[in-house]
């Protein structure tokens, strides 16, 4: 069921994003290092970077098309929730594999209920035409 809009998704890719580059900070393993780092960083880099180039409410560029976007972060939650087993850090603390899981989970559910095309687009031909 693709009930949330496009542009609540983009919020969520803004805040999740700035949300897991400082994770390691808020959930207190950062001085673990390695891929329990790494990849929540470069995710949430991936997601901040990704959300400014899609053809969305909130994209600044609008170069990638939605339907690439939620395919993107269906991979990355992917990778997200099975790092801690792929990179061998799930016997650390529960603080730091835990989030990853969490949130790869949590962007996996909201990317399935995120409706594939956004309703207007500043700029689009569908906008123009109503002009």
């Amino acid at each position: 069921m693709k009930m949330i809009p496009t542009k609540v998704h983009g919020v969520f890719d803004y805040i999740g994003g700035a949300i897991l580059l400082f994770a390691p900070n808020i959930f207190g393993f950062a001085h673990e290092g390695g891929a329990a780092v790494l990849i929540p960083r470069i995710i949430g880099l991936v997601v901040l970077i990704q959300s400014v180039l899609t053809n969305y409410e909130l994209g600044l560029l609008k170069i990638l098309p939605m339907k690439i976007h939620l395919m993107n972060d269906y991979i990355a939650a992917t990778l997200l929730a099975l790092s801690p087993w792929i990179f061998g850090f799930s016997q650390l603390p529960a603080n730091a594999w835990m989030p990853h899981l969490v949130a790869g989970v949590a962007i996996f559910v909201l990317t399935l209920m995120t409706q594939r095309e956004p309703r207007q687009v500043h700029g689009d031909a569908s906008m123009r035409h109503a002009q």
